[in-house]
């Protein structure tokens, strides 16, 4: 049997994906992480891991096989180990692949093909097969051959030239956001794929590379620059067009991030802030005159709130219709307070040790209430799922 899903229905109701079958053949992130959302919706996904197990298993991690990396991304998943060096692993894993709804991969252009696992292989023998892909570069091309992780394509889809201080290096975002965009991209062309399967009874191949992923994120970024002919340069915190906006606040007990540059927001902001005037200043009348004086504008803005809390500042921000947010640290953040779903973190079960609270599928869908998950030991269920086979 299945391992229990990470969500089930409050009603009865079966998830959306129950009874579909998903074959994991990737590591790390972009591809388990989309294989996550499929088992948080409802999916059998099926792990096939190599003798060693997925890499994520110990990514700067020694104390057990359930790193934070892997923990992240894999619960509610079925392990198999399968040695796809040998001919009896690859037969096996192209078995369990043909039975299955949707495969997931995330290797290099050719390294599944030489195997017999290729998109093209295994669909000619399983035309209602959904198979989605990720590679870092394409998968034509010189730099399709190349080795790509989150980090190359921030770095080359120019995102990093956008992050950090204008007279400082490029700075990367904070977190694997390439590989975590990649793996929602995936996740949703998967969707339509088995969508648009429901009508026409084929299946189809859902292919995309961390590059194009990075690159499409940054489109509000590619439109100013078309428009203004304007290189868009890193400056830190707030907006080259608009002012305030995305501007830091220092309050008594920490930093709040508010965002008013229409000019109806901009006087309700100096209303709310009990400085009504700063509206009238012919320095700050409109957008483009408080772009020019930012720096000046910046200087009253601060004066006027930082000796406010953060949570009193954004509440009365609020109150006034003005956008903002209490820049917090990750200890600072907890359910059900400041707009954060009640039920959004997990338990995520190992054996061995404590469980674990991760924030579970994002999406709120009738019915399906958030569940924990347990990761599955490397191979746990290979004899279970090859005899399924037979």
């Amino acid at each position: 049997m299945p391992m229990t899903t990470s969500q089930e229905t409050s009603e009865g109701a079966p998830p959306p994906l129950q009874g579909l079958r998903v074959v994991e053949l990737g590591q790390y992130i972009a591809a388990p992480a989309a294989g996550q959302t499929l088992a948080d919706l409802g999916a059998d996904v099926i792990k096939v891991e190599p003798p060693g197990g997925d890499a994520s298993r110990r990514v700067g991690w020694a104390r057990d096989d359930y790193g934070p990396m892997f923990s992240a991304y894999n619960r509610g998943k079925r392990s198999v180990l399968l040695d796809l060096r040998s001919p009896e692993g690859q037969a096996l894993a192209r078995r369990l692949s043909l039975s299955a709804d949707v495969v997931l991969a995330n290797s290099r252009p050719g390294a599944l093909e030489k195997l017999g696992l290729g998109a093209d292989q295994l669909t000619a023998d399983a035309p209602r097969l959904v198979y989605g892909r990720v590679s870092a570069f394409g998968q034509a091309g010189p730099a399709s051959i190349r080795a790509g992780f989150d980090i190359a394509a921030q770095a080359e889809s120019g995102m990093m030239s956008l992050n950090g201080e204008a007279d400082r290096d490029p700075v990367r975002v904070g977190f694997t956001a390439v590989d975590i965009l990649a793996a929602h991209s995936l996740a949703t062309g998967v969707l339509a794929a088995l969508v648009r399967r429901g009508v026409t009874g084929r299946g189809a191949l859902v292919d995309l590379s961390l590059i194009d992923v990075a690159v499409s994120a940054l489109t509000y970024t590619w439109a100013e620059y078309r428009q203004s002919g304007q290189m868009p340069l890193r400056r830190g915190n707030g907006q080259p067009t608009v002012a305030p906006a995305a501007d830091v606040i220092k309050t008594r007990d920490g930093m709040v991030v508010l965002s008013a540059y229409m000019d109806e927001h901009f006087a309700r902001l100096c209303k709310t802030i009990g400085r009504p005037q700063l509206a009238q200043d012919p320095r700050f009348a409109n957008n483009h005159a408080r772009v020019q004086h930012r720096a000046e504008l910046m200087g009253l803005l601060k004066e006027a709130m930082s000796h406010f809390d953060s949570d009193a500042l954004v509440d009365m921000l609020a109150e006034g219709g003005i956008v903002s947010g209490a820049i917090r640290d990750m200890s600072q953040v907890r359910a059900g307070h400041a707009g954060v779903s009640a039920d959004l973190f997990v338990d995520v079960h190992a054996a061995g040790r404590e469980p674990i609270s991760v924030p579970g599928l994002s999406i709120n869908l009738d019915g399906i209430r958030r569940q924990p998950g347990r990761l599955a030991a490397l191979g746990e269920h290979t004899e279970q799922v090859l005899a399924s086979l037979a």
